[in-house]
């Protein structure tokens, strides 16, 4: 069976002036064939040879065969290029002479030219190969990781019921819950994270933030920069709702107040009628 989208051995079965013909077998039939172009024919093939090719769809919709080397095949994830955007989406460059297409409505943020997305291959309905960003379920759940290790990853997918969702070496599922992520995130954005938990079905739970203990000196020196640009005087308190907090900060209510009561056993701001001034402001 010729499969499209993966590597494959095949023998070739004809030769003709603007290239040979593949199949599974030299008795293959002709609807059981594939054209491996001329320009990609090894000096010195001969029928009955055995050639490894990744099988694709050319620009005419023709299952056409190719010696180079995919970036990308059926079940991977890999990180492409985007080489054009369009009105029906966007091109990839996957190493082949056909751009890879990444529909619309599997993007899952606006692309440009020359950025860098997380895809992995898919077929549509019209047996064409296809990218898509929405790689959840492509990624792999068998990490080496464990609690309390620092890895990288990218952000593919944001969800306001579960969180910030990461790919870990471009590879591995992971999740910033919803709890944890208050920071200003975006997809494609590459972090730095520490791994929570290590769920049951292998899955990460993650934190881009440090341990509370080594989190409260940086949290504290951000809310006191933000006081600064008030002038010296916050226009509210510990007591602010979530919402200004996240607004101002992009911090949790606890993590704020962790950093304020840092701020004040360190004599670095008051709070005072309703307000949180600097201590030098405040005199």
């Amino acid at each position: 069976m010729l499969n499209i989208g993966r590597k494959q051995k095949l023998v070739v079965v004809k030769k003709v002036e603007f290239g040979i013909y593949l199949g599974e077998t030299r008795e293959a039939g002709e609807k059981e064939r594939v054209l491996l172009p001329i320009k990609q024919v090894p000096e010195g093939t001969k029928e009955g040879d055995e050639l490894e090719v990744f099988l694709y769809r050319d620009s005419s919709d023709r299952l056409i065969a190719t010696t180079r080397e995919p970036k990308l095949v059926l079940g991977e994830l890999a990180v492409l290029n985007v080489a054009a955007t369009g009105k029906i989406g966007a091109f990839l460059d996957w190493g082949l002479e056909k751009d890879l297409f990444l529909p619309f409505k599997q993007q899952t943020r606006r692309l440009h030219p020359g950025d860098e997305v997380l895809v992995s291959l898919y077929i549509d309905k019209s047996d064409r190969l296809c990218a898509t960003m929405k790689v959840y379920h492509f990624l792999k759940t068998n990490s080496p990781y464990v609690v309390g290790d620092i890895v990288k990853g990218r952000i593919y997918e944001i969800s306001g019921n579960f969180g910030v969702f990461v790919a870990v070496d471009d590879r591995y599922s992971g999740l910033i819950p919803k709890r944890e992520a208050q920071a200003d995130y975006h997809v494609g954005q590459e972090l730095e994270c520490r791994v929570t938990e290590v769920k049951e079905d292998g899955k990460l739970s993650l934190s881009a933030r440090g341990k509370a203990y080594e989190q409260i000196a940086i949290d504290a020196e951000s809310v006191l920069s933000v006081i600064e640009e008030f002038a010296g005087v916050l226009p509210f308190d510990d007591k602010a709702s979530p919402e200004v907090i996240q607004r101002e900060f992009g911090l949790s209510k606890a993590a704020f107040k962790r950093a304020v009561g840092h701020l004040m056993k360190e004599k670095q701001v008051v709070i005072r009628d309703g307000k949180i001034w600097t201590a030098e402001k405040a005199k």
